[in-house]
């Protein structure tokens, strides 16, 4: 029996039973007493399961004293594919968050559970990060001192007073928010809220906010469906209400990589004879789609709609011009 199979074998023994004797777990697993008690430890210190020894009933038994209210349960799998991705991305973001700020003690003992998660393979925790890595491009050096404020307000259902600083203007306002929910967005955050300056829903780039207040009222409430209907069907992160539709070929050489790629949930995709690759995209604010679109230089043409056809001429003309001018 693997040891993954005997641990869970306990946690469900646990489960099930007010105490549980050490003969009775020796019986079942068919170990040594040695191997229990590694597996007891394994289980308390790296699944953080609060085992102890009850003298009174000779047995076995979860403290719930120790859980805190929390449910505790094992992983059915270790370390699959998705798991491990999943571990190292969550580490990943955590490090990254308020590296040495104001968040850095409350996540630091998160990050010492993800650490003995990690390493509870064959491998240590060090040796699977140096195997896999995962590679942040585009994160924008601010750090996010607002970040508590933000969170606090958010999970208490408070609004916000924030100072803010539009970079697409290059100017800053102030206003008063009701945040609804923080997005992690190619390796930026982002909090959609209700704008009470504009009546409307916003998306704030969390290291644009200069400032922040945490008021006392209440919130402006949004449903989750609303947010979504307004902030959700568009290419990207930027939002609109007019709602479009691109239509992108790709030659064929970029279509095998394109073609493998998710660009938005409703997304279409047909390959051509000649081996390109048609994507069809809804966007409602052209700005985020145009940077993927020229990063695609002569291999990208857009076919429709006219207009986007139309900006993204004037962009190349553009930069072609300054090329020209030497």
């Amino acid at each position: 029996m693997s040891q993954t199979d005997r641990l869970a074998k306990i946690r469900r023994f646990l489960a099930e039973n007010r105490t549980v004797s050490r003969q009775h777990l020796l019986d079942e697993l068919e170990v040594s007493p040695a191997t229990l008690k590694r597996d007891l430890a394994f289980l308390r210190d790296n699944m953080n399961t609060p085992i102890v020894w009850d003298r009174e009933l000779a047995g076995y038994r979860i403290d719930p004293t120790q859980t805190s209210g929390a449910q505790i349960e094992l992983p059915g799998m270790w370390f699959s594919d998705k798991e491990i991705h999943a571990l190292l991305t969550m580490q990943h973001l955590l490090a990254n968050l308020d590296g040495g700020g104001i968040l850095a003690p409350h996540v630091a003992p998160l990050i010492a559970r993800l650490n003995k998660l990690l390493g509870t393979a064959e491998d240590t925790a060090d040796e699977v990060r140096r195997r896999v890595l995962i590679v942040g491009i585009g994160k924008r050096s601010a750090r996010l001192n607002h970040f508590e404020s933000i969170g606090s307000a958010l999970l208490r259902r408070k609004r916000l007073a924030i100072r803010y600083f539009a970079r697409g203007r290059g100017e800053e306002s102030a206003r008063k928010i009701s945040p609804q929910r923080l997005v992690h967005y190619r390796e930026n955050w982002y909090l959609d809220a209700w704008c009470h300056l504009r009546g409307a829903l916003r998306n704030f780039a969390v290291d644009s906010i200069r400032h922040v207040e945490l008021l006392k009222t209440a919130a402006h409430e949004v449903s989750g469906a609303r947010l979504d209907s307004v902030l959700g069907p568009g290419y990207g992160i930027f939002a609109g209400n007019d709602l479009q539709w691109a239509r992108l070929r790709f030659s064929p050489e970029r279509a095998r990589w394109v073609a493998a790629e998710h660009w938005h949930p409703a997304q279409r995709g047909v390959h051509g004879a000649d081996g390109s690759y048609v994507l069809e995209v809804p966007y409602a604010d052209h700005r985020e789609l145009l940077m993927d679109i020229l990063k695609h230089g002569t291999h990208c043409e857009v076919l429709e709609p006219a207009g986007l056809r139309e900006i993204v001429t004037r962009e190349l003309q553009a930069t072609a011009s300054k090329y020209a001018e030497r």
